[in-house]
């Protein structure tokens, strides 16, 4: 299918997420020293989207968010997808639940 929306961002510069059509945008996530990195992340708000979860510590970590209900341990040296969304515009927390002074981080869906 057509994106019909393609030659107004061309002609207006526009950015469009870079996916095939109908795939799912996704968004990384690493854990390094037992914190988010990006510890901010925007994300498209009323849109489904997957999160890529990459612990680069030798602990495990817990992704988790009371906000949109996730709960997700990540592996030392794994990536865990996490589905996420539909979100309202707004700001969800989520945090390292193995970690919590350090692993803490935002989504802010726009």
């Amino acid at each position: 299918m057509k994106n019909p929306f393609l030659p107004l961002a061309l002609l207006t510069g526009i950015a469009l997420p870079c996916m095939a059509s109908g795939a799912m945008p996704e968004y990384a996530l690493v854990i390094r020293n037992h914190a988010y990195q990006p510890a901010t992340l925007q994300v498209p708000a009323n849109t489904k989207f997957k999160l890529l979860v990459r612990n680069e510590d030798a602990t495990p970590s817990e992704f988790e968010s009371n906000d949109f209900n996730r709960e997700q341990i990540v592996l030392p040296g794994t990536t865990t997808t996490v589905y996420v969304g539909p979100l309202d515009k707004g700001r969800y927390s989520f945090f390292d639940d193995f970690h919590r002074a350090t692993g803490n981080g935002v989504l802010v869906a726009q």
